[in-house]
């Protein structure tokens, strides 16, 4: 790996193509659909809607824009689009940490088919966990939804679906190598038939990996063995159509992490078994039961019962294993009101349950009322949705949004919305022994953006500023004063004392000519403590993206190159780097087609959190198989 970090150059050839690409409309964002048609989302009002229509700023990132990026996981797909970034700590299997405009990790909620998936005690998700694999779809709402889906909605959703049974059968499957020991297999069948669809898919990642602690930082911890990890992912839908309009389905899914890992500093079981390594196990599983119904005209209704588990064993032994569930309930009923005219309607009732943090489980209950409208009105279109959470321990939130947009011209839309956000407190901020109590507060946001959007043809760009307050902070305070009285907090506790500020701007473009396909998108940011006017820690104050894709059917060549400025972190400033990946395929028989990447092509050293390491050039290759109505 090269050590040297010259890239200035590049990162201004980089930085004035990203920046013109929006005004010249010649370079488009990666998830821009590969067709004229106007895709659909769900995540925008909770219910479908064509993506032009949404007043929220929404991303899609379709089936075709998955297959192609060459991206080995869901964080590495992720990355690469404005308003998102990721601090991982070490290479592939490893933690990631997440901020969707700036927010923090656990102030973003993570659906899968609707069904909100994490830790209860550490308020994030896992994202080494999950597969491409079985996956259809993402859709990613930046901005305030908490009035939508309440709680941690402050920076964003993130909505991932996987693969659905439709049409004959459709059969997939694949193999890659490559280097640090890497290798990739997958397979996975689909369709539907005399009413039934079905869907499955099997996949399992490994790789030897590197260090994940870097040696030039001199930590006592640093353990120059090789940090690799282990994933298996498998997934199956059954659907069943009684009659039109009436649907019934039950998916599953599981997921087996091992990730070998090295701790920031020394612990006592590390230092009794000098010749172990820190394992990450981590099992998480999701279960669901769901009918969609269309009962009139105007009235669609939806049940879901779902179960989600996230059962963690981190360190030596298994004294430090976590595991959370939840179960979930929603009933939604969609009423058109008018041709363009549309009410949602729904309950949500979520139960959870952590185990580990204390001697006891923990429990708590959630009720939550939701109604949101749409509609438009000529030119114009209006969204507001109102939301009542009732909890059984951090207490009651009404939360909300307003939004609105106008058509300036046939290809020019102006839009703006406001929100109200909360982000609840995890099992860690009330249970966890020495830290947290009762009496901690949700933390409270206030966020609006205003945004400018264009489309004409294969063409598109869009802008948007934003502007995020948000109080009651959720930190560790060494002021007993501000701890409940009690002899646990001697040293401090959990506290509602921190307050910030995000501010920032995204500006993306898209072109598609022939067979060239062009992206690019630039985010700027400025995440503050208010009380200090620090930046938050692990964000950088800019990240650009561009992707250039040639396609002729037959095969395809395409490169992202990604730019990643400088980022402050706990005692230190982290350097920017820029990442080259590289792909290319070629379809030599109907079915079959060849691969090949090189990730980190230029090989840049890249210190994604402070002491930590991520992988250098990595070169693979491998096979896909695909054939349908056999």
């Amino acid at each position: 790996m090269q050590a040297s970090r010259p890239r200035a150059a590049l990162r201004a050839v980089a930085r004035a193509a990203l920046i013109a690409a929006p005004v010249l409309s010649t370079v488009p964002s990666v998830a821009v659909a590969q067709s004229s048609l106007d895709p659909v989302i769900v995540i925008g009002t909770r219910e479908a809607q064509p993506l032009s229509r949404s007043v929220a700023d929404v991303v899609l990132i379709d089936a075709d824009t998955l297959r192609d990026s060459g991206a080995g996981s869901v964080a590495d797909v992720l990355r690469r689009y404005a308003g998102l970034q990721l601090a991982a700590n070490g290479g592939p299997g490893q933690t990631a940490g997440y901020f969707l405009r700036g927010a923090n990790t656990s102030a973003t909620v993570v659906m899968i088919d609707g069904v909100r998936v994490g830790s209860a005690t550490l308020g994030q998700v896992s994202f080494e966990a999950m597969s491409l694999a079985n996956i259809e779809r993402i859709e990613v709402l930046r901005g305030p939804a908490s009035g939508l889906y309440g709680a941690d909605a402050v920076g964003g959703v993130i909505q991932i679906v996987t693969r659905q049974g439709q049409g004959p059968l459709d059969l997939r499957a694949g193999a890659a190598v490559g280097e640090y020991g890497s290798r990739q297999g997958d397979v996975s069948v689909s369709g539907a038939r005399a009413g039934f669809d079905y869907a499955a898919s099997l996949s399992r990642d490994t790789s030897d990996g590197t260090t994940a602690i870097r040696g030039d930082r001199g930590n006592s911890s640093y353990n120059p063995d090789k940090d690799g990890f282990t994933r298996t992912v498998a997934s199956a839908r059954l659907g069943f159509t009684p009659a039109e309009g009436h649907h019934i389905g039950v998916s599953a899914t599981q997921s087996r992490l091992n990730a070998q890992y090295d701790s920031a500093t020394f612990d006592d079981q590390f230092v009794a078994h000098p010749e172990g390594d820190f394992r990450n196990r981590l099992k998480t599983r999701q279960a669901a039961l769901d009918y969609r119904g269309t009962l009139s005209p105007i009235w669609t209704t939806t049940l879901q019962f779902a179960r989600g588990t996230d059962d963690s064993v981190s360190g030596l032994t298994d004294a430090t294993r976590f595991k959370t569930t939840r179960d979930q309930a929603t009933w939604q009923n969609a009423l058109r009101l008018a041709p363009d005219q549309q009410l949602v309607l729904a309950y949500e009732r979520l139960e959870e349950k952590a185990d580990g943090v204390t001697s006891d489980t923990l429990k708590r209950t959630n009720n939550a009322y939701i109604a949101g409208y749409s509609g438009l009105f000529g030119p114009a279109a209006l969204e507001a949705n109102l939301r009542r959470d009732e909890n059984s321990v951090y207490g009651d939130n009404t939360t909300g949004s307003l939004g609105g947009s106008i058509a300036l011209s046939p290809t020019l839309k102006l839009r703006a919305l406001a929100g109200k956000t909360f982000r609840a407190p995890t099992f860690n901020d009330t249970d966890f022994p020495f830290y947290g109590h009762r009496d901690i507060r949700p933390e409270q946001g206030r966020s609006a953006e205003i945004g400018l959007n264009w489309r004409s043809g294969a063409s598109s760009a869009s802008a948007t500023v934003y502007r995020n307050k948000v109080k009651d902070l959720i930190i560790y305070n060494p002021d007993p004063a501000l701890c409940p009285p009690a002899p646990d907090f001697a040293f401090g506790c959990a506290a509602n004392v921190g307050r910030a500020k995000l501010t920032g701007a995204t500006l993306t473009g898209a072109h598609r000519i022939g067979n060239w396909n062009l992206a690019a998108n630039v985010d700027f940011l400025d995440a503050k403590d208010t009380d200090t006017g620090a930046r938050l820690i692990r964000r950088a104050a800019h990240q650009e993206s561009v992707s250039v894709d040639y396609d002729t059917g037959a095969w395809s060549a395409g490169a992202t190159l990604t730019d990643i400025g400088k980022r402050p972190d706990t005692g230190a400033t982290l350097g920017g780097y820029a990442l080259l990946d590289l792909r290319a395929s070629w379809r030599f028989l109907p079915q079959w087609r060849l691969e090949a990447k090189v990730l980190n092509a230029a090989d840049r050293d890249v210190e994604p959190v402070y002491a930590y390491q991520g992988l250098g050039r990595q070169a693979w290759v491998g096979v896909r198989y695909d054939i349908k109505g056999f």
